[in-house]
């Protein structure tokens, strides 16, 4: 793939601070638009693309000026070789559309929730008709309760019957569905080299003229053993410490460091007994309507409290924790340092350079919803397969 060209295009919902547009770039997808409510994720996303060689493609072309998903008209808006793109045209419509309707932390509301953006990702589908979809949520929306929910999406997509709220059995007709669904299931983020217990809901469908003798491989796991927050943090924490070695904090910071290094590694080394490893709980984004950040509840700290670090609150990075001196709240505490963004973001499996826009909360916020880019690549690499061998089944064809 060169600069100037793009051989398997995608347009993204709900795109956060690009988690998944992270691993879907890596899988080989560019870009066509991402689409963001929240003001600092979109500039999160326009900084990156901004600053990134490797995202060339995605500054000429990505169109970055969309807000509202359920407001968001691709075929009237977005353009690829300077035309408007049409339906049929683009390779993947991907989205992790908003997880509180599913989530026991969200109550569960489903539909009824005025969040849940499934039936936008369906018309978009319907509207765009893109060869390959991606939806991401988390695991609650495989809960039994929503099984007739499940039946409604897809349906959607691939026809057959669902039942109504009322109770009556709803059949859509084969022939008005072009999809195959080829994949409903789990995806456990600390497979893939993510230090951090993250299962995450994915749906996979490819258009049946596409897919036709085409085989859909689920992703495997790229590790075999979960990357520990003390190996994930090693260095970081390091740095962070060995700020103070010198000044007043000294010796405080010495203790304070190897205390958080024995306390990693010894949950590591205990739950490596038991087949597990020292990973993360799941970091979660909190909601606007609360106060600021911290690593959830109390269960989630207590988990971060045996892996050594304290959950209630988010730290200072280095240089506005000197400034303001908080070195004492931020990493100096009685349950061990706080995490940084950064550190939050190595959690989450962003790369390390990934440029965050807002302040401390708002960049916590987009870091703890997001979603795990080494899965997202995972996920779309597998996606590429099938795109890929259709590609070269039909042009031999041609």
């Amino acid at each position: 793939m060169t600069g100037t060209e793009a051989e398997f295009t995608s347009i993204e919902i709900c795109a956060g601070a690009g988690g998944q547009a992270i691993g879907l770039h890596a899988a080989g997808f560019r870009h066509l638009a991402l689409v963001e409510i929240d003001k600092h994720a979109r500039e999160t996303l326009r900084r990156n693309i901004e600053a990134r060689p490797d995202w060339a493609w995605e500054k000429q072309h990505c169109d970055l000026s969309h807000e509202d998903a359920t407001k968001f008209e691709p075929l009237e808006t977005v353009k690829a070789h300077g035309k408007l793109i049409k339906a049929g045209e683009l390779d993947l419509l991907a989205g992790g559309v908003p997880c509180p309707p599913f989530s026991h932390a969200g109550k569960q509301l489903g539909k009824d929730d005025e969040r849940d953006l499934f039936p936008q990702m369906l018309k978009l589908v319907r509207d765009l008709k893109p060869r390959a979809v991606m939806i991401e949520n988390v695991r609650g929306i495989l809960d039994p309760k929503f099984s007739d929910y499940r039946d409604y999406i897809k349906a959607s997509l691939e026809g057959g019957t669902y039942r109504e709220e009322d109770g009556t059995l709803v059949t859509l007709p084969e022939n008005k569905a072009e999809y195959t669904v080829c994949h409903w299931g789990l995806l456990e983020a600390s497979k893939f080299g993510v230090p951090q217990l993250r299962p995450r809901a994915i749906l996979v469908a490819i258009r049946k003229d596409v897919l036709k003798d085409v085989k859909y491989e689920w992703p495997t796991p790229t590790h075999e053993e979960p990357v520990s927050v003390a190996e994930a943090l090693k260095e970081s924490m390091a740095a962070r410490f060995k700020a103070y070695y010198d000044g007043p904090h000294g010796q405080r910071a010495r203790d304070a460091h190897k205390e958080w290094e024995r306390a990693a590694s010894a949950r590591h080394a205990e739950l490596r007994l038991k087949d597990s490893a020292g990973i993360a709980p799941t970091l979660v984004g909190g909601s606007k309507k609360h106060g600021g950040a911290d690593l959830g509840p109390s269960r989630a700290k207590a988990a971060w409290k045996l892996l050594g670090v304290s959950g209630l609150g988010v730290a200072n990075d280095i240089e506005t924790a000197r400034k303001k001196g908080s070195e004492a709240r931020d990493l100096l505490g009685p349950d061990g340092p706080m995490l940084t963004v950064e550190q939050a973001a190595i959690i989450q499996g962003f790369p390390k350079d990934w440029i965050f826009d807002g302040g401390k909360t708002a960049q916590y916020r987009q870091v703890g919803n997001a979603f795990p880019p080494p899965v997202a690549e995972a996920v779309g690499r597998s996606i590429m397969d099938v795109l890929t061998a259709a590609r070269e089944r039909d042009a031999k064809k041609s």
